[in-house]
């Protein structure tokens, strides 16, 4: 107990406000390189989904390559992008990695959220006149939307986690605090910046399902919601 009081005593000190790398400002870094890595991987994954999902095409290729990117140890290849891309652009490097982890969640959330959509919904759309791209824009992507932002979600707790080697290279962030705590030996300050990790990926996460919940279509909500909606029960046999 005495060494979690420790940590918050840490976290709350005067001191944290002060020095090389303030706590707000390391969170803000760590903010910083976890959007914008989500960002980046979001542009290169959501249309790549869609055109998985819409055309059916491609999956098992999407399968495999996300499947290898989550295989990619995040410390190693952050090391390996710097060294090969040079110290000068450590900072891309890390960039590289963390998007590299966060596209496959993002891929999945794209593409299952529009192979999750009943078929008999994108025919009734074509069967009213719609294009391949009406169906799509209007059908697919607001239906596949909560989906989306699960795999989005997923991505951005993978990369918030992960975010603390970027002080291996000599970057700030949270990890910063970590490092020089086991440097140092301070077992209040590797606890503490722990727990400001911890509660920041609470937090996202706890926006990210809100938000998740916001984006259901009014009618799916309604439909789930509904109190009459109630399991098929099969008819009793008459007696003979």
């Amino acid at each position: 107990m005495n060494v979690f009081l420790d940590a918050f005593a840490w976290i709350f000190s005067p001191d944290r406000t002060t020095g090389y790398l303030p706590l707000w400002e390391a969170i803000l870094q760590h903010l910083g390189f976890t959007f914008g890595s989500v960002a980046i991987a979001a542009v290169i994954a959501i249309p790549a989904g869609w055109a998985i999902g819409h055309t059916g095409k491609g999956r098992e290729i999407a399968v495999f390559l996300s499947g290898a990117a989550r295989s990619l140890p995040s410390l190693g290849l952050v090391v390996l992008l710097y060294l090969v891309i040079g110290v000068n652009f450590k900072e891309q490097a890390a960039v590289v990695a963390f998007v590299l982890l966060a596209i496959p969640s993002i891929l999945a959330g794209a593409y299952a959220g529009i192979e999750a959509i009943n078929r008999s919904t994108v025919e009734a759309g074509r069967a009213v006149g719609m294009t391949p791209m009406q169906i799509l824009w209007k059908i697919e992507v607001p239906l596949g939307l909560p989906l989306l932002i699960g795999g989005i979600r997923s991505a951005v707790l993978q990369v918030v986690a992960t975010v603390t080697i970027a002080a291996y290279v000599g970057l700030g962030g949270l990890g910063f605090a970590l490092i020089q705590g086991i440097q140092t030996r301070n077992a209040a300050q590797i606890l503490g910046a722990s727990i400001v990790v911890v509660i920041l990926a609470l937090v996202l996460d706890g926006a990210f399902a809100l938000f998740q919940r916001i984006v259901v279509p009014r009618g799916v909500a309604v439909q789930n919601s509904s109190p009459t909606r109630r399991r098929t029960r099969r008819a009793p046999v008459p007696a003979t």
